[in-house]
């Protein structure tokens, strides 16, 4: 079973972090993704650059909608992903609950649905 673990924060919160507290974030994270690594199970993830640099777009009846970052209706904004490959919800649980991001902001924890539409939806 595959898991996009979405890791949400608190961007403002972020960017009054000293040089020093990052550095220690950043190196909880190396070691984090050397663990999932190790284990076999990371099959792909990424950091995003803060919300400034994002843009949004939406469509309704036909009309088209852009908005340029920041993005400040949002508290916790997404920051980053680690999409893995477990054997079940509860080990996407326990490595999402290791993530450094789980101390400071939200892990959400998303099953991706197979390419195989009508076999997932008769999964449940």
């Amino acid at each position: 079973m595959k898991f996009l673990l979405v890791i949400q924060g608190d961007e403002g919160a972020q960017a009054k972090a000293t040089p020093a507290d990052r550095e220690r974030v950043f190196a909880a994270y190396r070691e984090y993704t050397e663990s999932m690594n190790t284990a076999g199970v990371r099959r792909g993830g990424e950091a995003l650059l803060p919300s400034a640099r994002g843009t949004k777009i939406q469509i309704r009846g036909g009309k088209k909608s852009v908005v340029d970052g920041p993005f400040t209706e949002a508290r916790e904004v997404v920051g980053g992903y680690y999409l893995i490959e477990v054997p079940s919800r509860e080990e996407a649980i326990s490595w999402a609950e290791r993530c450094p991001g789980a101390n400071f902001g939200t892990i959400e924890i998303r099953e991706v649905l197979s390419l195989d539409y009508n076999q997932a939806m008769q999964q449940g």
